[in-house]
This record gives C-alpha cells, sequence and structure tokens, in this order.
C-alpha cells in the first residue's frame, strides 16, 4: 500500500461508501418565479425566494437528480438593502453593501437568517429549522457557508447567544494589531467608500438619504481582502473587513505552530493540543459559531477563501467540528495547489476545489480547441489526495456553461460533466440551473451577465421553467433543456451507485493515443474497477465529429481484473444499455467503439 493511501486511512476522512453529489442552490434565487428581471430592481418588482419553496416535492425532485448533498448559498443573515428596522434589524448603507440583495460573502449577523428568506421574518430561525428537517426528511445533507476570512463591514450580532461577545467589542482600537482583536485597524484615519468607477453608483442610481443610519467606520479598519487603506479600491472587498487571527501585519504567526509529523494525526490529538495551549480570540468565536449552527441540524461547512487563513486555525475547528459529529462534511475554497495537502491533513479539510488543475483545465478541451492529453496528467499530479479534489464545471463564482462568454452551449460540457463525474472518487458539484442548460443572460445591476448574480433579487429563467410556478415538475421545459436534466439524472444516479468509482483508476487514454489507429487528441479514455464492478470510459469532447476505433486495454488491466483469453460481455450503462464484446486476445483486450460527438460511453464488463 502506497503512502497516499496509508495517510488516507490514517485521516479523518475515510473513504464514502459511495460518491457524494453536492447540490448548490442559491437560496433567494431557488423557489422565485417572477419573471421582470428589472435591473436593481426591489423584492417587489423582481421576486426573492423563501425556505418555504423548498417543498417536500421540490426537495425530492433534487433527490431523485441523484443529489445526497445540498448547499444551501446566503442563508446566515448578511448585509443587504431593506427595511426591517421592526424586528431590531438595522438598515445597511448602500455605499457598502454591493447590489440591492447584498453578498452572502458579507455576513452581518451569525446568529441569524438572511430575513428576506422567511415568510415570517420574526420566526426565521424557526423556518431554517424546519427546512433542515424537510432536507434531512428527502434524504439530503445539509451544508452551509462559514466565511472566516471577513464579515459585513458593519456586523452587528443582534442575536448572540448568553456569553457570546460581539466581535470587535473588547478590541484595542488605538493599535493596528493586537494578537486577541478581532480586526485590523488602521488608527486616526476614517473609512472612505471608495471612488466608484465606470458610470457605477449604488442601487444603480436611485436616491437614498440614511441621516442617522449613515455608516462611519472610525477608526477604519483593513478590508477583507487585507487592503490597509482607510479608503480601498473599488475592486477590493470594500463591503467586508477580515478578521485577524493573529497573524502580525509582517506576516509573522503569534501562536503556536504544529509539531512536525501533525499532518499523520487524528482529530482527537489534534483537539488535545489546542486544548492546552491559548489560542487568538476570533479563533474562539469561529469554533462557536460552527457549533451554533452544528446544533441546528446542518451537516457541514464550505469554507469561503480558507486559504486567507492560517492552517492552524482550521486544525483546531475542523477537530473540534469532526470530534462533535466524525461524519460532518467539510469542503472550501484552496486554489494554491502547493497548500492543497497542507490544508488536507494538517488542516483536516476533507474536501478542496479542484479548480487551477482539473476545471481550468478543462475549458480549453470544451471551447474545442484543447487536447485531451492534458487530462490525465492533471489527474496524476493529485492522485494521492485526489479523494480530496472536489470537481465541478459551474458554481456562483464560475461563468455559467451555456453563456457566451463560456461555452454558449449547454450541450458542450456534457463530456466534461461525465470526466469530472467519473475519473476519480471525489465528490462531484452542480450548482442549481446548471441542468438545464441556464445562462445568466440578465443584466441584473451590480451583477454581470455570464454569472447567475449574487448580489441583485433576480429571476433564474432556464431554471424558473423546471419549478413551473411552484409545481417542481419541469413542465416548461423546452425539449433540449427536458433532455439536458434527463443527461444530468442518468449520470449522477450512476454515480452514486457505482462502487467502481469509489475504487481504482487507471489511464489508457496514453496507451491508445500510442497503438490505436484513428484514435485521437479529442477522445479520452480510463478504466475504474471494484471488486464486483469494472468499467471502461470513454468521452469523445469534439462537437462535429465522431470516431470509430478497436479500443485497447492494456494487458496489465486485463490481467488486474482477472480476464481470461476468449470474450466477455459488455453493457453499456448510459445509453439504453447498448452491448459489445470485449475480445482478450495474449491478454490484450480489444472492442469496437463508435462514438458520436459530444457522447460518453460507460461500458460495464459482465
Amino acid at each position: 500500500m502506497n503512502q497516499a493511501k496509508n495517510r488516507d486511512n490514517n485521516s479523518d476522512t475515510a473513504m464514502e461508501k459511495r460518491k457524494v453529489v453536492v447540490y448548490q442552490v442559491f437560496t433567494r434565487l431557488f423557489g422565485n418565479s417572477n419573471p421582470h428581471n428589472k435591473p436593481w430592481g426591489t423584492i417587489a418588482e423582481n421576486g426573492v425566494g423563501k425556505f418555504a419553496h423548498f417543498t417536500e416535492k421540490a426537495l425530492g425532485e433534487i433527490k431523485e437528480l441523484g443529489v445526497t448533498h445540498i448547499w444551501y448559498t446566503g442563508v446566515p443573515h448578511h448585509a443587504l438593502i431593506g427595511d426591517y428596522t421592526a424586528y431590531g434589524i438595522s438598515k445597511d448603507d448602500p455605499e457598502i453593501v454591493k447590489g440591492r440583495a447584498g453578498s452572502p460573502y458579507a455576513v452581518k449577523d451569525y446568529y441569524n437568517v438572511n430575513p428576506d428568506l422567511a415568510d415570517d421574518p420574526s420566526n426565521r430561525i424557526l423556518e431554517f429549522k424546519a427546512l433542515v428537517k424537510r432536507s434531512h426528511a428527502a434524504g439530503l445533507k445539509v451544508i452551509l457557508d462559514l466565511v472566516p476570512n471577513h464579515v459585513a463591514r458593519n456586523y452587528e450580532g443582534k442575536n448572540n447567544p448568553k456569553g457570546v461577545l460581539d466581535f470587535g467589542t473588547e478590541d484595542n482600537k488605538s493599535v493596528e494589531y493586537d494578537r486577541d482583536n478581532n480586526f485590523y485597524y488602521i488608527p486616526n484615519e476614517v473609512f472612505q467608500v471608495p471612488e466608484w468607477r465606470n458610470g457605477y453608483q449604488p442601487l444603480g442610481g436611485e436616491p437614498y438619504d440614511l441621516g442617522a443610519d449613515k455608516f462611519v467606520e472610525n477608526p477604519a479598519k483593513w478590508t477583507g481582502n487585507g487592503s490597509r487603506l482607510a479608503q480601498p479600491d473599488f475592486n477590493d472587498w470594500y463591503e467586508t473587513v477580515k478578521i485577524n487571527y493573529g497573524i502580525r501585519p509582517d506576516g509573522t504567526k503569534d501562536f503556536d505552530s504544529l509539531p512536525e509529523g501533525f499532518d499523520q494525526k487524528d482529530v482527537s490529538e489534534h483537539v488535545a493540543f489546542w486544548s492546552e495551549r491559548e489560542v487568538p480570540n476570533s479563533w474562539v468565536k469561529f469554533k462557536d459559531i460552527a457549533m451554533y449552527w452544528l446544533d441546528l441540524g446542518v451537516d457541514g461547512f464550505r469554507y469561503d477563501m480558507a486559504e486567507m487563513v492560517p492552517v492552524e486555525f482550521w486544525s483546531y475547528l475542523n477537530a473540534t467540528i469532526k470530534m462533535k459529529n466524525p461524519e460532518a462534511f467539510l469542503m472550501a475554497e484552496v486554489y494554491q495547489p502547493h497548500l492543497y495537502r497542507e490544508y488536507i491533513f494538517k488542516g483536516k479539510m476533507d474536501y478542496l476545489y479542484d479548480k487551477v488543475g482539473f476545471y481550468d483545465g478543462l475549458i480549453p478541451i470544451m471551447q474545442g480547441y484543447g487536447w485531451t492529453d492534458h487530462i490525465p496528467v492533471v489527474h496524476k499530479e493529485v492522485l494521492d489526495i485526489e479523494h480530496h479534489m472536489l470537481h465541478f464545471l459551474e458554481n456562483h463564482d464560475e461563468l455559467r456553461i451555456a453563456s457566451p462568454e463560456f461555452l454558449g452551449k449547454a450541450q458542450l460540457a456534457k463530456p466534461g460533466m461525465v470526466v469530472s463525474a467519473t475519473i476519480g472518487t471525489s465528490p462531484t458539484m452542480i450548482y442549481f440551473g446548471q441542468e438545464v442548460g441556464e445562462p445568466a443572460a440578465e443584466s441584473p445591476g451590480f451583477g454581470s451577465k455570464g454569472r447567475t448574480s449574487i448580489f441583485d433579487y433576480v429571476g433564474v429563467p432556464h431554471f424558473q421553467r423546471w419549478t413551473n410556478h411552484g409545481k417542481f415538475d419541469g413542465g416548461q421545459l423546452s425539449s433540449v433543456e427536458r433532455e439536458l436534466r434527463d443527461f444530468y439524472k442518468k449520470l449522477l444516479n450512476f454515480t452514486i451507485n457505482s462502487s467502481a468509482l469509489m475504487g481504482e483508476y487507471r489511464d489508457i487514454h496514453f496507451y491508445n493515443r500510442d497503438h490505436t489507429e484513428y484514435y485521437n487528441h479529442r477522445v479520452l479514455s480510463y478504466v475504474r474497477w471494484s471488486q464486483d464492478e469494472k468499467l471502461i470510459i470513454i468521452i469523445n469532447f469534439d462537437a462535429n465529429d465522431g470516431f470509430g476505433f478497436e479500443l485497447k486495454i492494456p494487458e496489465e488491466i486485463t490481467r488486474e481484473w482477472g480476464l481470461q483469453d476468449g470474450e466477455h460481455h459488455l453493457r453499456e450503462q448510459l445509453q439504453n444499455a447498448k452491448e459489445s464484446t470485449l475480445r482478450v486476445l495474449h491478454g490484450l483486450g480489444e472492442f469496437r467503439v463508435d462514438i458520436q460527438p459530444l457522447e460518453s460511453q460507460i461500458f460495464r464488463v459482465y
């Protein structure tokens, strides 16, 4: 057994018995049936989705799509433009809110939920608890965002549990840094909003006058992305302030480091290590926040920009979470490959986005000019940690597949979706609307075309045709959209029921590039297997040409599979049980493949 497998077996992330499929849904957009999409529109003009829109029927349909976990994006109470003063919530200044609906990553109160999402804002936590209960009843695990790097500029904890002090309450604001300050300060300077560019005006130029509610920050704080200017740049995360985790302004650490070899230790040893040491105050605050949500029934977290927070904090937090709930699902953004293993093994992350290598590598191939030779190369770079590298083709940060800015047609991503879902043992994630080809063509306000806005009140037109005014039956989908959703449904359900996809992987692409006539750089092939299931996967990324060839299975594979010379039955798993015959002669396997443009074939060996 190699070192990678030893490390995984000794870590707290045991291999799942089946694939995980995460469905990311932008909560306030999911059930909104309003089609107006006026730029900078209000709730009255453009509508908003509610917790209640996630009905038993809706959740059942998500589950039947082949989903195991649902990530509700935008649930914690974040800054927004709306008058909820009747519920004890202060108004937010439009100059420090992006859009009208506000960014879900500018959290204003970690101990409550977005009032927009509740039918009765005074009852919003109970409505959220009911959503968690419905989700669990549908067989779905619940994931929420946790954003430890920054909070809203106007953070205001109105619902803190007894004994929990608000961020910054005990800070020494006369100094730039103190280990137990929650924020970094710019003494003797007052915060100023950025200089607006390219004709930008808050609320699209609509007049507003907050009077006494106008935001004032004195002294100014560092901005969420690390800007140390009292007047951050327009491109900075100016609506947020950075949390201090005990990293001094010069970059050195003001806390103990994990000893050598702690990447091999289990969570109980990590918890014991930190229990004997003082940690910065912000560490404790975010641990308490995580425990609060777990107590509400949440099954795990998606961590925003995890690499901007020291790995030692993740050791402290994630080990504590895993001691409370060993099955907690923890996924994170880390975009520096040299940090992957540190954040997985020291930081006790379950899953990291495989963006920089895998997703970014797929883009030119899906766009028609890249070579499939790249895929097994980038996959090999993370083979020792491949179970931890979550695959996706869409999320709220990325361009919609069907947008003209990306592929322009959702069907062009079918091959990329198959390889994302089947090449590894890691989770697969899709973004709501991806399964019906949502192109994000609206001009919403602060957001821009190509990405479904996370800042504005908008409808999601193609997805609305599936929700069909709350029927959640796809009644308004076109035949093309319906076929695309059926493709996702077949693929995802196959993956979560396949033992081979949680087993071994071997590339056969380069062997066939060298030995198979007519096999080429627009086609990809590999094999996956477990003790009771053997799969041969062939994918054609070309949108115009089909190909025919005699695919070869190298002798090392047939020997590993115990295939004797002779004929072996094959049945295709995605396309109506198409059948073929694998012939093995002197250990070399071979069978005829005819594959159409954008088609994928998954053959099971019987």
